[in-house]
């Protein structure tokens, strides 16, 4: 690359291309393809400037078209013709366009400038030309990174075990962030740049590197997470374990990445000369410091260290039923902060981590999903219980949402006027469990008031006073 910059290449290449071109050109049309076009630029400059451009057009098309055929020569979508020829296809493109468009201005240019200035402009020109070369580069070894990742994703996918839909991806991913750092790091040098720029050079590619490191952390913790959860359906009917895995892979996930990224930062931050001694003059006042911003952040701390417990100990997981605030909701969400309570009627209640630590809270699915209903109904005296519990055993067993474990009809309470029935029913799940009872109430109700309209309730009054009062008026005096 350091040739490519230098004088002898920019006039060997563009010299020799030249005088080739032109030769070809007289004998083509001639000696006065000699004559001037603009000012000392002549028709032959202006063809032989054309002519790399048409021959960047061709090959375009050449290789548009190859690619094309290579990649549809199989209907399989993952096929690695479709990967590796739909990837490379743009750099290589631009790579044609550069050493074409540079092969273009470079004799036109040599007529426009004499001297120094012609100097200047030659070291302009291929500085500009091995930058471009270099994007070219970097963006296809991305592309074939990119190539690589999609080929070793498909590879896991047909090997068995949980540990290779980890480990191939975690592979295919590294690639992708380590290569295009690498040849950042070994092709900048070689672009011949100043030896001033030598210290932002290092200092850039240590910051690099951290950050690439960082990168494939987090690209592991998160394949981590997916290999995880990955044997668990939390939409299933009984999700209780997919719950806890849920839960605990989330907020562990979580915290390392906040771990990794402030890891990162603080690595990038001790690169510099000036943070170092920022860091000595504040160790002094370190416990000023501590106490400060231990009472400052007491309430972030509490919820950090609430999300362990609640990954550890699970009072709460992801997709529970709870009751919070006298809410009936589900857990939609666990950040490291805070909780996103999904209410029944759409709402979401917002809820520090802390809170489920601190506050007691009903879970209905903290053991399992499955519930038990209860429906209260007020009749009469009159009312026949055996009757009802008969009519009852006819609408719960045929209903589809009772999950055929209990149902029970009992009278739980009376007072002077009614007696209570209770109708208790289990379910799988608390939505069902809701819809149930609705229906349970609404046909038993139904039942009352077809077959013992006299037995709902109603109130009582004795006339006997009034009766005895007219029938003494009827009297002779």
């Amino acid at each position: 690359m350091s040739v490519l910059a230098g004088k002898d290449f920019f006039n060997s290449v563009v010299s020799s291309t030249t005088a080739f071109l032109s030769r070809v050109i007289e004998h083509l049309f001639g000696a006065g393809i000699y004559n001037p076009a603009v000012g000392p630029i002549t028709w032959a400059d202006l063809v032989v400037a054309l002519i790399p451009i048409l021959f960047v057009v061709l090959v375009n098309v050449v290789l548009a078209v190859t690619f094309r055929f290579q990649a549809n020569k199989t209907s399989n979508l993952q096929h690695w013709r479709r990967h590796l020829f739909g990837g490379i296809g743009g750099p290589i493109y631009l790579f044609l366009w550069i050493g074409g468009i540079y092969l273009a201005m470079a004799p036109l240019l040599l007529k426009l400038w004499t001297g120094g200035l012609l100097k200047q402009i030659e070291h302009v020109l291929n500085e500009i030309f091995c930058v471009a070369a270099f994007l070219a580069l970097l963006w296809l070894c991305f592309r074939l990174t990119r190539v690589a990742e999609a080929r070793l994703s498909v590879w896991a996918e047909k090997i068995p075990g949980r540990p290779a839909k980890f480990l191939v991806p975690l592979l295919g991913r590294s690639l992708r962030g380590i290569v295009p750092v690498l040849i950042i790091i070994f092709a900048l040098p070689v672009l011949g740049f100043p030896k001033e720029y030598e210290p932002a050079y290092e200092l850039g590619s240590s910051i690099l590197i951290i950050c690439a490191i960082a990168w494939i952390l987090f690209q592991a913790v998160n394949l981590g997470q997916k290999a995880l959860i990955a044997g668990y359906d939390i939409q299933a009917a009984d999700n209780l374990q997919a719950r806890k895995i849920y839960t605990q892979t989330k907020l562990i996930g979580r915290t390392l990445h906040v771990v990794i990224g402030i890891c990162a930062i603080a690595s990038i931050l001790m690169l510099f000369q000036e943070v170092r001694h920022l860091g000595a003059s504040l160790l002094a006042s370190a416990g000023i410091v501590g106490i400060i911003a231990g009472v400052a952040a007491q309430k972030t701390l509490s919820n950090f260290f609430a999300g362990f417990q609640i990954a550890l100990a699970q009072p709460i997981r992801q997709d529970d039923v709870v009751i919070v605030e006298g809410e009936w909701g589900r857990i939609e969400e666990i950040t490291l902060t805070y909780v996103v309570v999904h209410i029944w009627d759409d709402r979401r209640l917002i809820l520090p981590l802390s809170y489920f630590i601190e506050k007691p809270f009903q879970n209905w699915t903290r053991a399992s999903a499955q519930l038990l209903g209860s429906v209260f109904v007020w009749v009469d005296y009159s009312f026949p219980v055996d009757d009802g519990r008969k009519a009852l055993k006819e609408i719960i067993e045929n209903h589809p949402l009772w999950d055929k474990r209990f149902w029970n009809l009992q009278v739980s309470d009376a007072t002077e006027k009614t007696m209570q029935l209770r109708i208790l029913a289990t379910t799988a799940d608390a939505s069902k469990g809701w819809d149930l009872r609705c229906a349970i109430r609404e046909k038993f109700i139904a039942y009352v008031q077809k077959n013992h309209p006299q037995s709902l309730p109603r109130v009582r009054a004795e006339l006997n006073s009034i009766e005895t009062k007219s029938e003494s008026q009827k009297l002779p005096a």
